[in-house]
């Protein structure tokens, strides 16, 4: 019963507790059952803090008891990259650079709103060194690892948030994304993870990596993406780029399903390559659109492959992260070797490069802006590939060395800022999720929620659960 309790989604757990059925702190047990169960095989959290989880879930059920709970998210237990500041705890990025500092004084923006909002913070997830990188492993941290293999990796940035929701660790999380950091995670383990449109959940500190940096919901569903879109959306004056509060709940219209919209279907974005298995999956998906009613449209190539312009964007911001942290000498050989050699070949550019590659981000903006007078969405897989061996920046044998050669389809949106949503389609033959990705206009966050809670609608992928996660022990 601990694991079908720790298994339930946020939206279960909140209506269990107005109805008492069970309690917060029975949540909140079984989500801690979970973490001592199974993160030593998966390497998920970095920071567990049982003793504050408990007396928070007791002050929730205390509200509960009361009548007076401070919304859907008081008592829900939750988890947070390790990337975001929570008021207590310490930071360390996954880098030895940060071993030394001190815990924060305050939240960021998102984890303040749910601090408010009543959640139980069990503790931080897995991040690659300043999540720089589409897996979660660092020098500082053995491979976070996937809840259906762990011989695989969960990806990353957000690997650690991924797989603890994928196994119970509580029911929802917070991640980053700057390139894919939380769809590449959701896309591997079988979870659902919104990039929303920049600016909608506010950030501080800054991201090294600019605006290419979204905060994002982790979840197993995606009405819970919604309710937690809901909860962290507040605009922040840490932030200037941060959007006004949204005039309605994101809940708000999330059943009325995708008949008439005009989607638009591409299968590689004219330059990616998919293993077979992914094309299929992502194939039989679009076509439950199709059979929900929706207009849908296999369509040309819309751009060519940013990736220049992006790793132009990207690298120096890695750079000027490590030099933030940059306590003396020897810190230079304490970074990971990948995030060193990046930074050697494309963080060192001068100004006419970098404007170079703004152009070209502009551009795609440009481009992308005018493709949604046509349609109202876009599908494509969220990953040409299924998980691999953990440990490794890129599959054995790939042939190319940066992670963004294997995640073709996530960057260019970061690029535009426009939310993108992934969720699960398929599994492999020998049992490896398979995301879709849903990406809209830029603002229109309700509406890729609506046709992601459409596809689940008329789905069971995101029902299924690692067989690790239900086996009691």
């Amino acid at each position: 019963m601990s694991s079908e309790l720790a298994m339930a989604d946020a939206a279960t757990l909140v209506a269990g507790y107005r109805s008492g059925d069970f309690t917060p702190v029975q949540a909140t047990e079984a989500a801690l059952a979970q973490i001592e169960r199974l993160d030593p095989h998966v390497h998920a959290m970095v920071l567990t803090d049982a003793e504050g989880a408990l007396a928070a879930a007791t002050a929730s059920a205390q509200r509960w008891a009361a009548g007076e709970p401070r919304g859907p998210a008081d008592g829900v237990p939750t988890t947070i990259k390790d990337i975001l500041l929570v008021r207590g705890w310490p930071t360390r990025r996954g880098s030895a650079l940060c071993a030394h500092l001190p815990p924060a004084d305050q939240d960021s923006p998102a984890v303040q709103r749910l601090r408010e909002g009543g959640a139980v913070f069990l503790g931080k997830n897995t991040t690659p060194e300043f999540g720089w990188k589409g897996v979660t492993h660092s020098p500082s941290y053995v491979p976070t690892t996937n809840p259906w293999n762990p011989g695989l990796t969960a990806g990353g940035s957000s690997g650690g948030a991924a797989a603890a929701v994928g196994l119970g660790m509580g029911a929802w999380s917070i991640g980053t994304d700057a390139g894919g950091s939380v769809r590449i995670p959701a896309s591997f383990t079988g979870t659902v993870a919104l990039k929303p449109t920049y600016g909608r959940i506010p950030a501080y500190p800054a991201s090294p990596y600019g605006t290419l940096a979204h905060p994002g919901p982790m979840t197993r569903t995606v009405a819970d993406a919604a309710v937690l879109l809901d909860l962290v959306s507040a605009p922040d004056h840490r932030d200037w780029f941060s959007l006004e509060a949204p005039s309605s709940s994101f809940t708000v219209g999330l059943h009325d399903g995708v008949a008439n919209l005009r989607i638009a279907f591409s299968p590689d974005l004219g330059y990616g390559e998919n293993d077979p298995q992914v094309e299929a999956a992502v194939r039989a998906a679009v076509e439950v659109f199709a059979a929900a009613g929706a207009n849908v449209e296999e369509v040309a190539p819309i751009f060519h492959d940013p990736v220049s312009a992006f790793h132009t964007l990207w690298f120096p911001g890695a750079a000027k992260v490590v030099e933030t942290f940059w306590t003396g000498e020897g810190d230079w050989e304490r970074v990971d070797p990948e995030l060193r050699a990046g930074i050697s070949q494309f963080g060192q550019v001068d100004a006419s490069a970098y404007l170079d590659a703004t152009a070209v981000r502009m551009d795609l903006g440009r481009r992308m802006g005018a493709f949604h007078t046509t349609y109202d969405l876009l599908l494509t897989p969220t990953m040409p590939i299924a998980a691999f061996e953990a440990g490794l920046e890129v599959p054995r044998g790939w042939g190319r060395r940066w992670w963004t050669s294997w995640t073709p389809y996530t960057y260019p949106f970061n690029m535009t800022g426009q939310p993108a949503l992934s969720l699960p389609c398929g599994f492999t033959g020998d049992g490896r999720p398979i995301g879709l990705q849903i990406v809209g206009p830029r603002h229109a966050d309700g509406l890729v929620l609506r046709a992601g809670q459409a596809f689940t609608d008329h789905t069971d992928w995101h029902t299924r659960r690692p067989p690790m996660a239900m086996e009691e022990r």
